[in-house]
């Protein structure tokens, strides 16, 4: 079994939800500490820098797909036009 590095106080960037619940669980579980050391709040400042930034970076991509963002370029296609060669 392999010893786990020292906390250096910073966090890894959130890339994915997964990541984002974890993170968020473990700022919980420092922030309910009340005899945090140094590195635990640098460790719970990178934690919530990191949880801001997949924030903003999921309200662009979240704006990025929305359709009337874009100019009209014709008829959309219908779920029902995918379907097999029913016509």
């Amino acid at each position: 079994m392999s010893k786990r590095k020292k906390v250096n106080g910073r966090a890894r960037p959130i890339r994915t939800k997964r990541d984002y619940e974890g993170a968020s669980t473990v700022v919980k579980r420092l922030s309910n500490q009340a005899d945090r050391d140094s590195a635990a709040e640098l460790r719970l400042q990178s934690l919530l820098r990191q949880l801001d930034k997949f924030d903003e970076l999921e309200e662009e991509e979240a704006g990025a797909d929305d359709p009337a963002d874009y100019p009209y370029s014709g008829p959309r296609r219908r779920w029902s036009d995918s379907e097999s060669g029913e016509n």
